[in-house]
């Protein structure tokens, strides 16, 4: 489903325009084989440039894609955060080894993004539950309600947010949401015991197991370290959890910060992992 809001078009497809996939065995027929690994040198240095490529899966069509590369994985320096040209959700994509990524061109010079941000709204926002207003295709007003994580790398007037109804990474302007009357912020719940810098990265490159699914977590958001981008095998879309208690060793200072959550009980997206 595709909605859109006034100002942005809510729109989260994967790169063969027919909705979400379910994880399952590709067809490697029809794929070109599997180009070699890339030196690390060369895996370097292209954040903030644009790229396109043609996209093939199975035996649909080959389609061309433009993006901006926002962020390298550093605990996997293959897998790339990318956003695409018309697509408001991110995207986690190996590009020099995935075999449906065709014809990869990085463009030579980076991408010029303001540099200066509001920064009283970006402090006002990050790490705020929110409800966001969109536009369904009927006209008729849909409300999600998510949660701000951050201001994006690269592209600083962006933001990253999740939503309770679909947890997966989006990226959207909030400020014009904001100004127009599409964005309200939530009144704040009581706070949790503060946590300290060594929380953060606890997690960060951990092996995890939900529903019979394999993945890593490749990130954790540093205002709320309870927080984490998972990216699940043969699925390149970007999963924000909020981990529960017992998937920590009761000893760790994080522990304690993911069991004063718990009880809250304010976060729809929560689910419990088996860290391996």
């Amino acid at each position: 489903m595709a909605y859109c809001s006034r100002s942005t078009s809510m729109m989260k497809k994967p790169l063969h325009i027919k909705g979400r996939p379910s994880v399952q065995k590709r067809d490697r027929s029809s794929l070109q084989k599997r180009k070699p690994a890339q030196p690390l040198e060369s895996l370097e240095n292209i954040v903030g440039h644009r790229i396109s490529h043609g996209w093939k899966e199975g035996n649909e069509p080959v389609t061309q894609w433009n993006a901006i590369i926002l962020y390298q994985v550093p605990t996997i320096p293959s897998l790339y955060l990318v956003k695409y040209d018309g697509i408001d959700c991110v995207y986690g994509l190996e590009l020099y080894s995935d075999e449906r990524i065709l014809n990869l061109k990085i463009l030579p010079n980076k991408v010029s993004f303001p540099l200066v941000t509001d920064t009283h709204f970006t402090n006002t926002i990050v790490g705020r539950k929110v409800i966001h207003t969109f536009e369904g295709k009927n006209g008729s007003e849909v409300e999600w309600r998510g949660t701000v994580l951050e201001e994006a790398p690269i592209m600083k007037t962006w933001f990253y947010i999740t939503y309770g109804e679909d947890p997966v990474l989006y990226i959207y302007q909030l400020l014009d949401d904001y100004i127009e009357g599409n964005l309200h912020i939530m009144p704040e719940c009581p706070q949790g015991e503060m946590t300290s810098e060594d929380d953060n990265d606890v997690l960060t490159g951990r092996c995890v197991n939900y529903n019979q699914r394999k993945g890593k977590v490749i990130y954790q958001v540093p205002t709320k370290p309870s927080w984490c981008f998972i990216k699940f095998d043969n699925d390149f879309h970007i999963y924000v959890y909020e981990l529960e208690k017992n998937t920590l060793n009761e000893n760790s200072s994080i522990q304690r910060y993911l069991r004063f959550l718990n009880n809250t009980g304010i976060f729809s997206n929560r689910i419990c992992l088996d860290l391996k």
